[in-house]
């Protein structure tokens, strides 16, 4: 059974205490993977989703009319936008296609405009999603977890 889309406000979000350290301990570890398969490749590859299956370019059409709580943020207003779409392995090895792994779509949708998070530079918005039923990390400190395997 489906579930309602759960409408965003400020209070959907649950921020850790200790969030901020685990960010930059994310970033540390993505440095350190980054570093690393550039030595074992001999050039740089993303520090996960390394292997891409394919890039695309296309469009996304938002209709006019969408329900209240389906019409937020970018699908608030009915438009076309160019997208950009890198299918990936989540691995940050370049592993063959044989070895059974979640597969990864991210889309960039260019020209949003709207209200950026503070640092936020340019006007895109990317959407990430996985083949599973739920996202495999349920916070920053277990996608971590990940990472450091």
């Amino acid at each position: 059974m489906t579930q309602a889309p759960v409408p965003y406000q400020p209070s959907v979000e649950q921020v850790q205490a200790d969030e901020r350290e685990t960010i930059g301990d994310i970033c540390t570890a993505f440095d350190t993977i980054l570093e690393t398969t550039s030595k074992d490749y001999g050039h740089a590859v993303r520090s996960v989703h390394a292997k891409a299956h394919g890039v695309l370019n296309g469009e996304l059409t938002i209709d006019a009319g969408l329900p209240p709580e389906l019409a937020q943020g970018l699908f608030a207003q009915a438009g076309t936008h160019k997208v950009l779409i890198r299918m990936s392995t989540n691995a940050g090895d370049i592993l063959p296609d044989a070895v059974s792994l979640p597969r990864g779509l991210a889309m960039k949708v260019l020209d949003v405009p709207g209200e950026r998070l503070p640092g936020a530079e340019g006007t895109a918005q990317d959407f990430v999603m996985v083949n599973g039923t739920v996202f495999q990390a349920k916070s920053a400190d277990e996608f971590l977890g990940n990472l450091d395997l």
